[in-house]
């Protein structure tokens, strides 16, 4: 009985790991392979997943550019006042609690590391390296999967609250909490989609997916989707439009 169970279990995951592979087949045919940036450091991608918490990624992306016009490298941001930090960030929301999330961040990269570099990621697990990311002060989960995916490139898809909410519906998962999505998804997420399979859950969850009246007559997915409260009613008025707010992303524009 034990075998029998691990392997239905195998053959369960198998199986979902075919439908994901699926879903990011369609969804690259609608909005294309995402380009991303293969030069970012992985301290930038902390700072500015921190910024973009909360916000938009254009007023994100904002304050990332005026925290690095102000302060041209991280060791001027680690020496710099939590005032100071806070005006210069201020387009970005939250700037009080962001300003000490990224401060407390530096000095603890600093204090383990003795230099300001995460170059000791590379030598970790992926467990290893969440929860060392998550230890930091204002650093939570999702965070900490944008620092390994954008900053280091390895197969970790971040999960926020657009791709827990597609996932549930299209019933890849059954989740109630976006970390509980996180690990669901990952250990069974195909090699190499990662950041094409983020990147284009974003764009469906900002324009088509939406939390109130999603768009589910135009949605690419749909008869793959097991969303049993379905929007089909066609209506002109709210046809998609994908504009530089919806489409531009933070992360693969730091540099």
């Amino acid at each position: 009985m034990k075998y029998r169970a691990v392997v239905s279990n195998k053959k369960r995951l198998d199986s979902t790991a075919d439908f994901i592979l699926k879903v990011n087949e369609i969804l690259l045919k609608t909005f294309g392979k995402p380009q991303r940036n293969l030069k970012s450091d992985p301290i930038d991608i902390l700072i500015a997943t921190i910024l973009s918490q909360n916000t938009n990624d254009i007023n994100s992306h904002k304050a990332f550019r005026n925290l690095k016009k102000q302060f041209p490298t991280n060791e001027n941001i680690l020496n710099a006042s939590l005032i100071t930090i806070e005006k210069t960030i201020k387009i970005a929301g939250l700037a009080k609690q962001k300003s000490r999330a990224i401060k407390n961040s530096l000095k603890k990269i600093y204090s383990d590391n003795g230099e300001l570099s995460l170059n000791s990621l590379k030598a970790m697990e992926i467990d290893e390296a969440l929860k060392y990311l998550s230890s930091f002060k204002g650093v939570g989960l999702k965070t900490a999967a944008c620092v390994l995916l954008f900053g280091l490139h390895w197969n970790v898809c971040p999960v926020d609250t657009h791709i827990h909410r597609i996932l549930n519906r299209i019933g890849i998962v059954n989740t109630r909490d976006r970390n509980k999505t996180f690990y669901e998804l990952n250990k069974i997420l195909p090699d190499g989609i990662a950041h094409e399979l983020h990147t284009n859950l974003i764009k469906l969850g900002r324009t088509i997916c939406l939390s109130q009246k999603p768009k589910c007559f135009e949605c690419p997915i749909n008869s793959l989707c097991k969303y049993e409260k379905k929007n089909l009613v066609i209506s002109e008025s709210v046809r998609t439009v994908i504009n530089r707010n919806k489409d531009f992303m933070l992360l693969d524009n730091v540099n």
